[in-house]
């Protein structure tokens, strides 16, 4: 086996969130064939107890701590100048001398040197600027730039400039490092067609491959009880929202439902005692506040989000900022669920509207359909299956990846076709 340089932005572990389920897979597949050496940061204190689990997987690791507020103090001498405040929030002396010495020791033998690197998200680019780094591939996942961006149009003055800023200057970045790298990838044929219109330079090498679900873990074969408490004739069907609830884009989507959505359902005849569940991990204090609206409830952190999906009437994504592949709505989807969402959450999977999934647009349109399937058993189990169909046919974590292991070996120039394969097969 030869070795492999990993750097990524946050410890692939656990995979509970979009972008460690999508990093924790790659490191399981890239174990699979290469000895990986990891380097990436702790951003949350309670992931230190799964460092013994990611270092199984690895020949050799570096964890660097990460705390939010240092990082942000860090990153502000950079407004002062053309560089996006993302790469100082996560420069690190300690994990730069570990990749320097890694590389010049290498602890590899003579014939088998460091000479691969795969990156994921482009603030850890910065880390992989060495020689010796003979083939170099960037997992951008999305496009950071293009979020700033859209944070920045949902935003007050100071913020909106700062986010306008970072949407500049990180997409400079970007399009230095897609040009310097070998192969950038991403997480949607979307997301991969828009970089390559604001990348033109790099289009040639610009590709993606789709994020998988485990599908025998979220599947409707396992037995679950029932988390939601019914213990009166007013506790109605429920409506279920998945996701980390720090995050903010997911905060502005439960606000939205939970203020402008869910009263027009309960307003409806037969409808008055519908819920909605905010099932997900370190809610933010406006999260925290839905819980005083009636027929709203916010659980926080929970061992395990299937049980809350299989119990559920219905899942709903109805985000209004939204970068890449939405897992909540694959997860749902592998359970079997009839899933409710906005266009943003279901911008690049390829998911049919009105068969494997339903879509709603503004908050009328999101009460009547939400109405409809609360309603219509028939209609929720038919979407239910055409919705795992969908998934084991397409979103399986091993179809997915296999891209991966042709682009880290190949020694020709590469031309992706975005009109061919899910993965964008690069032809020679």
């Amino acid at each position: 086996m030869e070795h492999l340089l990993f750097l990524v932005h946050r410890i692939p572990y656990p995979p509970n969130k979009g972008d460690k389920i999508r990093s924790y897979h790659l490191l399981k597949h890239l174990a699979q064939r290469y000895h990986v050496h990891l380097g990436t940061f702790v951003d949350d204190p309670d992931d230190w107890q799964y460092v013994d689990t990611v270092k199984a997987l690895c020949r050799s690791t570096h964890f660097a701590a990460l705390s939010s507020r240092s990082a942000r103090l860090r990153s502000l001498p950079a407004l002062a100048s053309n560089r996006a405040l993302s790469l100082d929030y996560y420069r690190n002396a300690g994990l730069k001398k570990w990749v320097d010495e890694l590389l010049a020791a290498t602890p590899a033998s003579p014939q088998s040197p460091i000479t691969r690197v795969l990156v994921f998200s482009s603030a850890m680019a910065q880390y992989a600027q060495d020689e010796r780094l003979q083939r170099r591939l960037i997992d951008f996942v999305d496009i950071d730039s293009d979020k700033w961006q859209q944070y920045s149009e949902k935003k007050s003055w100071p913020m909106n400039w700062v986010y306008r800023r970072e949407a500049r200057c990180l997409l400079q970045y970007e399009r230095q490092i897609a040009d310097r790298f070998d192969v950038s990838l991403f997480v949607s044929r979307a997301e991969a067609e828009l970089f390559r219109r604001l990348a033109p330079a790099s289009a040639h090498k610009t590709g993606f491959f789709n994020n998988g679900v485990d599908i025998d873990y979220f599947s409707p074969a396992h037995v679950f009880d029932n988390p939601y408490p019914s213990a009166t004739a007013a506790d109605g069907p429920v409506m279920v929202f998945t996701g980390a609830m720090d995050y903010w884009p997911n905060i502005d989507a439960v606000q939205w439902f939970a203020r402008d959505i869910l009263p027009q359902i309960r307003a409806r005849q037969g409808h008055a005692d519908a819920r909605f569940y905010i099932v997900g991990s370190r809610p933010a204090p406006q999260v925290l506040a839905l819980a005083a609206l009636p027929g709203v409830h916010v659980t926080g952190t929970v061992p395990d989000v299937r049980p809350y999906l299989a119990h559920a009437r219905c899942a709903v994504a109805p985000l209004r900022v939204a970068r890449g592949i939405q897992n909540k709505v694959l997860e749902a989807m592998a359970m079997q669920m009839a899933v409710l969402v906005s266009p943003q959450a279901l911008e690049g999977i390829d998911a049919r509207p009105g068969t494997d999934l339903v879509l709603a647009d503004d908050a009328a349109e999101f009460a009547d359909a939400a109405c409809a399937l609360l309603a219509d058993q028939d209609q929720l189990k038919q979407l239910g299956a055409c919705a795992r169909r969908k998934i084991e046919s397409s979103y399986g974590w091993d179809a997915q990846l296999a891209v991966l292991d042709q682009l880290l070996e190949s020694r020709q120039p590469l031309n992706f076709a975005m009109n061919e394969s899910p993965q964008c097969a690069p032809t020679h």
